[in-house]
């Protein structure tokens, strides 16, 4: 009978104690855990579902873009400066300012305070993938493009109307030099009517043109 007493207090004594820092921490997080369930769904698990295909589809396009810029496609073309004779020709036509390196490098700088400078790039990526003819090559070239600027998961994605789109992912199915061929044009025209006649307006190409103009005096 005492046995069973003095473990009948023993029992009431422990179920009165407080619990420990490492047990309350845990029940804290816990309790954490479930008040920062996403706000799309109602899971309260750590690795919330959502969050991690967000999550996934961020760091791919991170790592597409890495690999794209590592196939080749370069922060700036390189290029000769330019003289006064091309610069007053860029003027004369959206072909001939695309035509030089020099021209597209001034363009995309122009772009780039726009914040369109993935049209530019896009634009570069198809004419890569043009030259291509290995055909494991143009596969692996047209996924990353796709990825990167036609995705709409993609951060860099280009404006293409439906009709476009419903043709590129017809031509993924068997990817070809010529895969984004119509998705080209449209962003050339688009670069063309929209931000073509601003660039030739802006403080970049009249600095260029003005400093190319005194220097030509000076010679």
């Amino acid at each position: 009978p005492m046995g069973s007493e003095r473990t009948e207090i023993r029992k009431r004594q422990m179920a009165a104690t407080p619990e420990t820092p490492g047990a309350a921490q845990a029940q804290l997080s816990t309790g954490n855990r479930g008040s920062n369930a996403c706000c799309f769904c109602w899971c309260c698990c750590c690795s919330c579902s959502c969050l991690t295909v967000r999550n996934q589809e961020e760091e791919r396009a991170r790592r597409t873009s890495h690999e794209l810029q590592a196939e080749g496609i370069p922060n700036c073309e390189e290029s000769p400066a330019p003289t006064l004779e091309e610069v007053n020709a860029w003027a004369q036509s959206f072909d001939k300012l695309m035509l030089t390196p020099a021209g597209r490098n001034a363009f995309r700088e122009f772009l780039r305070t726009e914040f369109s400078e993935e049209n530019m790039l896009f634009w570069m990526a198809c004419e890569e993938l043009k030259q291509e003819s290995n055909k494991s090559v143009i596969e692996e070239k047209a996924r990353l493009i796709y990825e990167d600027y036609i995705s709409i998961l993609s951060p860099k994605e280009v404006s293409l109307d439906s009709r476009v789109r419903e043709v590129i992912n017809r031509n993924m199915l068997e990817p070809s030099q010529h895969t984004f061929d119509d998705a080209q044009l449209q962003i050339y025209t688009l670069m063309h009517r929209d931000s073509y006649p601003r660039f030739m307006n802006s403080a970049i190409y009249k600095d260029l043109l003005q400093s190319l103009s005194e220097k030509s005096i000076e010679a």
